[in-house]
């Protein structure tokens, strides 16, 4: 009977056993289920956030009657959201080559347009587009042999190596009659064998090393092609009197409104204007403004020309 309750008794357990680990089997299984049913719903709610958050987005990039801009720029916006995005387009046409030395092809793209309007940081693009208004406004003041432009894109940081771009930089200069004052928007990361420097970031500056050699080698270039000697170093020469940015993103707003500023005064008396050795203080939103107000109007004349 022992024998028999024993073996019995041994059964049982291995049928509790089994039935058990089936239990566990089956109970894991649910648990795995509804923890991937709960992964799903949880997918499903983060898609539906982000679209959410998207058509939050699109709406207030739409809502232009609360910008803080310019009219026109407004409506450069507005032309963006109709027609440049719904149509996949970018904004092209070719700068002549009176204004850098070169003709070039230039596009802007929609997020162009709308970091200008929101006051983000932007490129060389937007301050090449500017400087083609500039011309025009030399043009009309009978100043183009006074004052030239080189192009941004040639020399920013990204765009070769510190020979190409002072071999480029050599070419704009060779392209003229050596007595203009040239302008040369550079971002790290005038040009006779005086530089002038300035900064519109606070606090005491240095000239930037790379855009330094660049402008050093380019000068060297241009004085061996015409044949002049030139001086042993050139002379640069920190301005520290410019008006001040509040951050590190307004450096282009800054830079548009020092070229303006320079062409706007026939006697180019911008080294003792800017030379005083006073930190000025910063620029009111209304002077950025005019700015990005004639970039915009220019933008949309380019716009309407394409169209007719």
């Amino acid at each position: 009977m022992s024998d028999k309750a024993s073996c019995s008794g041994g059964d049982v357990r291995s049928l509790h056993v089994e039935d058990d680990t089936a239990k566990m089997g089956k109970h894991q299984e649910d648990e795995e289920k509804e923890e991937e049913k709960r992964d799903e719903e949880k997918e499903e709610e983060k898609e539906k956030e982000d679209e959410e958050k998207h058509d939050d987005k699109v709406i207030e990039v739409g809502d232009y009657s609360n910008m803080e801009a310019p009219s026109s720029l407004k409506t450069l916006c507005r032309y963006v959201e109709t027609t440049l995005l719904p149509e996949d387009k970018i904004l092209q046409f070719t700068i002549d080559k009176e204004v850098f030395g070169g003709e070039r092809d230039t596009f802007l793209l929609p997020e162009d347009i709308t970091q200008f309007a929101g006051m983000l940081e932007i490129g060389a693009t937007v301050l090449a587009v500017y400087m083609r208004y500039l011309h025009d406004v030399l043009k009309q003041a009978n100043m183009c042999s006074m004052v030239g432009f080189i192009d941004p894109a040639t020399v920013s940081a990204n765009s070769g190596t510190l020979a190409d771009r002072s071999r480029l930089v050599a070419a704009r200069l060779q392209k003229t009659d050596g007595e203009q004052i040239f302008m040369m928007p550079y971002n790290p990361g005038a040009n006779r064998e005086t530089v002038y420097f300035l900064d519109p970031l606070p606090g005491h500056r240095v000239v930037d090393e790379e855009a330094k050699n660049i402008v050093n080698s380019a000068i060297k270039i241009y004085n061996s092609h015409i044949g002049r000697a030139g001086r042993k170093a050139v002379i640069w020469k920190t301005l520290s009197g410019t008006p001040k940015q509040p951050s590190s993103v307004e450096c282009g707003y800054y830079v548009m409104r020092f070229m303006r500023d320079i062409i706007n005064d026939p006697s180019l008396g911008f080294e003792n204007k800017y030379a005083k050795g006073n930190q000025e203080a910063s620029y009111p939103q209304e002077a950025i403004d005019e700015v990005r107000n004639e970039w915009a109007e220019f933008v949309c004349q380019i716009i309407k020309q394409g169209n007719n």
